[in-house]
């Protein structure tokens, strides 16, 4: 496999920096795409710092802050995702419009909800700090520092080395994952397969191109992300009707309503299923094939004595 040079990395690198603070200013304007783009430049960007070759400590901050990031934003882009859902639902005609209502307005506020802890825990300026001081960490890795040697070829090889051996780890997630969930409808365990398709993605990534077959993987990849994304969501949809039901005072109108509209949610998860199961497959295949370049050993660097 091809090794990546030093100033494709630092390109590459950059390129999630940047599009992780361009997205900064209007996340707290109710920007949803702006969220969802800074979400997924933070979640590469976590794929990035096993790599960047920092010292244990800086690496550990530096990952749990970006760990809080995404979960803040995650929390928020689930219920915009989930009221989007709704709108979408409202248009077909077999759904309880006074359910979705229902549904809808308690949805509301809970977004109102996430949004206030997302301003008050992520504040812009603490994000931008968060982007500062990941750039000072990783200040040494730009092309041209003559001080050290951490970008040369041998470090070259040695950050190849590190980026297959995540992928292979990755790639081997994602076929446990699949044979956890096996063939039968299991929400939770579908959801495990959801997260580690979408982990082998970002870390297949940042795989030096390597001809049409990657590039393909990695289409496949994503829309295999976009099924049991749209599986999850209407799991979280139904999830949050059922807690409706629970707590709200007796109504058997409205139970119904709700109690219809929980079935309909969940016939409609059998043919996002189906198509699941149709390219699980090509998934495996592609886990073999992307984590196939697993690494015999670490490259041995030599101690200057």
């Amino acid at each position: 496999m091809r090794i990546m040079d030093t100033s494709e990395r630092h390109v590459s690198f950059q390129q999630q920096v940047d599009a992780f603070s361009r997205e900064l200013g209007r996340i707290h304007e109710w920007d949803l795409e702006a969220l969802h783009r800074a979400r997924v430049a933070s979640r590469r960007l976590r794929e990035w710092l096993p790599l960047l070759g920092l010292d244990g400590g800086e690496a550990r901050k530096l990952s749990r802050r970006f760990r809080k990031v995404t979960r803040q934003l995650g929390a928020v882009r689930e219920l915009d995702v989930l009221s989007l859902l709704i709108q979408d639902l409202a248009k077909d005609r077999r759904y309880s419009s006074a359910a979705l209502t229902r549904v809808r307005a308690e949805v509301v506020d809970a977004r109102i909800a996430a949004r206030e802890r997302l301003t008050a825990k992520l504040p812009l300026a603490k994000m931008q700090r968060t982007v500062r001081a990941l750039e000072r960490a990783t200040r040494h890795l730009e092309p041209g520092d003559k001080r050290n040697h951490r970008w040369n070829t041998r470090a070259s090889r040695v950050w190849m080395w590190a980026l297959e051996a995540r992928t292979t780890l990755r790639a081997e997630r994602v076929r446990s994952a699949i044979e956890t969930a096996g063939a039968v409808y299991v929400a939770g365990r579908l959801h495990g397969v959801r997260i580690a398709v979408k982990k082998l993605r970002y870390a297949a990534e940042l795989l030096p191109a390597d001809g049409h077959e990657r590039a393909a993987d990695i289409a496949v990849l994503k829309t295999a992300q976009d099924v049991l994304g749209r599986l999850h969501d209407l799991e979280v949809l139904a999830e949050r009707v059922r807690h409706i039901v629970m707590t709200s005072p007796p109504d058997l109108t409205l139970w119904r309503q709700l109690g219809s509209l929980v079935h309909m949610v969940e016939d409609d998860c059998r043919p996002w299923h189906a198509r699941y199961m149709h390219d699980r497959r090509k998934l495996v295949e592609i886990a073999e094939r992307v984590g196939a370049a697993t690494p015999d050993a670490a490259p041995v660097t030599r101690r200057a004595g």
